[in-house]
């Protein structure tokens, strides 16, 4: 009997081509795959795809196959270089994420992520969900670095969860973008939906999902200008997005208008964006945190670049 799976794209997989995709997350040769895509048994959001379509990180997919074994995601300790821990206690701990790490293990993501490396240093987390996601009340895109969230005990992972939905938690991030917003100090509010020619990214579309972004000038540079950022909601690449639709594109960020000249010039091999501050209410003591982190290297040196033109 035909048997559909259903998983989400991680978002290390964005922009893959569809048959690439499922070939990686099933275990399935690209040859079945390509005859999958073919006869219709492969959707991405509920439509029918062909094999040369692009992926976006977070869409649903499904698969119709029959007696292929599913692969799973597990949490596999090991340390991974970078990750630093900013606080620890006995229901969270705050970690510094660098690029190029996934907050949790997913089907067809191979490279490193953050609940590998809580393991493999010896924390516990102690909290109801799948295991690949346990204590996972935030994420960051594999391209984004800077502070997250674990809850590592039932009673923070919920209260932590609902500060979340309720847009009670401080979330800030600093941006380069391109160019010079004006204002200086503003407000984006779009709706943001899958893009209407590319699958494997994000856009401002009618009928898309209520998105709000505020963002206040910090210093401005010839050509480039640096953001303070603080959102309303957390939609998939949301201030990426925003900032393409006000016509100032993040820096190093080709998939939403990043112009590839400045980023080589600036020595970026992904967009600029950094989340620098994380405060919430402790979910035990009820007392408020907040925590910060610097800027990594690579963009503290493309900093750097921009001060010094």
């Amino acid at each position: 009997m035909p048997e559909t799976r259903v998983v989400l794209v991680p978002d290390g997989l964005e922009g893959e081509r569809v048959d690439a995709a499922v070939a990686r997350m099933l275990g399935l040769s690209r040859s079945r795959t390509a005859d999958l895509i073919g006869r219709g048994q492969v959707r991405v959001d509920g439509t029918t795809v062909a094999k040369s379509d692009r992926v976006l990180g977070g869409a649903m997919l499904e698969v119709e196959l029959d007696d292929q074994e599913e692969r799973t995601a597990r949490v596999v300790p090991r340390t991974v270089e970078g990750v630093g821990i900013v606080h620890d206690d006995e229901d969270i701990v705050v970690v510094d994420k660098p690029v190029g790490v996934a907050a949790h293990p997913s089907v067809g993501w191979d490279g490193p992520d953050v609940l590998a490396h809580l393991a493999g240093a010896g924390f516990r987390i102690s909290t109801s969900g799948v295991p690949e996601r346990k204590g996972i009340v935030q994420r960051l895109d594999v391209g984004t670095s800077g502070l997250m969230v674990v809850a590592k005990s039932e009673r923070a992972y919920t209260v932590l969860k609902r500060a979340f939905k309720s847009r009670t938690v401080d979330k800030t991030y600093h941006t380069l973008v391109q160019g010079h917003p004006d204002p200086f100090t503003g407000t984006v509010d779009a709706p943001i939906g899958r893009h209407p020619g590319a699958d494997y990214k994000m856009a401002v579309v009618e009928g898309g999902r209520h998105s709000v972004t505020h963002y206040e000038t910090l210093d401005a540079f010839v050509g480039t200008t640096l953001l303070e950022v603080t959102l309303e909601t957390g939609r998939t690449h949301q201030i990426r997005v925003h900032m393409a639709a006000i016509k100032h594109p993040c820096a190093g960020d080709p998939t939403y208008g990043g112009d590839p000249v400045l980023a080589a010039r600036l020595g970026l091999q992904r967009q600029w964006l950094h989340a620098v501050r994380l405060g919430f209410v402790h979910p035990t003591t009820g007392e408020p945190v907040a925590f910060t982190s610097p800027y990594p290297a690579d963009l503290q040196h493309a900093l750097d670049v921009v001060r010094a033109a």
